[in-house]
């Protein structure tokens, strides 16, 4: 039976938007084609319609990651621009977003992942990691541009590196505090 060009798009899109949850959630090693495809209730070698091979996809799929998570970035931005950067900090740095990371930062749930793959990925995370920097910049206490900018980028590492460890510990507690002192340390950083 022949698909339709709009549902193959359709599927498409449920083929990206399934692979970037499950690469953040068990890592790209921990998922394979086939379990994507399942995921999404298509057959294995429907993928090959679709992709040429699994770092295409993993490519593909960082791209649609880092565009939600950057997308997220603004809409908390939005939510308040009296504060943007405590609105950040309390979003990103929130249990909430620890304990989802199939649909969270895809650094922070990746990042040493990424690291790995080929150049494609790698491209595609870089520019995913430059727009989250130009946002966050745009938020950043300084009287120049320099300043915004190196101010952006330790926010960045702050919120990536506490997520990260409030992840990796397991000790509720620990996780917790960890949270809450990158988020003293950024809301004492704001303008």
């Amino acid at each position: 039976m022949r698909v339709s060009r709009e549902q193959m798009l359709e599927n498409r899109e449920r083929i990206l938007e399934t692979a970037a949850t499950l690469f953040r959630e068990r890592g790209f090693d921990g998922v394979g084609v086939a379990d994507v495809m399942k995921a999404v209730g298509l057959t294995h070698g429907g993928f090959y319609g679709h992709f040429a091979s699994k770092d295409e996809l993993a490519a593909q799929a960082l791209g649609r990651a880092f565009s939600n998570a950057n997308n997220w970035l603004e809409e908390a931005k939005a939510a308040e621009p009296e504060a943007p950067l405590q609105a950040i900090a309390s979003r990103y740095l929130s249990p909430l977003h620890r304990d989802d990371p199939g649909h969270g930062c895809p650094v922070a749930a990746l990042g040493c992942d990424i690291a790995r793959l080929g150049e494609a990925s790698r491209a595609v995370a870089t520019e995913g990691a430059r727009a989250a920097i130009t946002s966050l910049s745009s938020v950043m206490p300084g009287t120049t541009e320099e300043e915004r900018r190196a101010a952006a980028l330790a926010s960045y590492a702050t919120l990536i590196g506490a997520l990260v460890l409030s992840r990796m510990v397991e000790d509720k507690a620990l996780s917790e505090e960890v949270l809450a002192a990158a988020g003293a340390a950024l809301r004492a950083e704001a303008p």
